[in-house]
């Protein structure tokens, strides 16, 4: 679950390449995904209080049954795996 800090830092910023410094609309995890983004922010970068509402300025949605995808500012859906 660790790495999924990496996957989502790295869909960011290719997201913003591709579109012009424009914000994703938002990460969907599922939960299992969720708990280990949690602890592995709160156990490293940000801390204990680290907010993990939200990555890099951009909204983190938990959705039983999700794969773990950011959802592109199109609407397009960009895995996470």
């Amino acid at each position: 679950m660790s790495n999924l800090f990496i996957s989502m830092t790295e869909a960011v910023l290719r997201h913003w390449k591709a579109n012009d410094n424009a914000y994703p609309k938002k990460f969907i995890l599922a939960p299992e995904q969720h708990k280990g983004y949690v602890a592995s922010r709160r156990s490293g970068i940000g801390g204990p209080k680290a907010d993990v509402s939200e990555h890099m300025g951009v909204p983190v949605e938990v959705v039983e049954g999700s794969p773990g995808v950011m959802v592109a500012a199109d609407g397009t859906e960009v895995s996470l795996q």
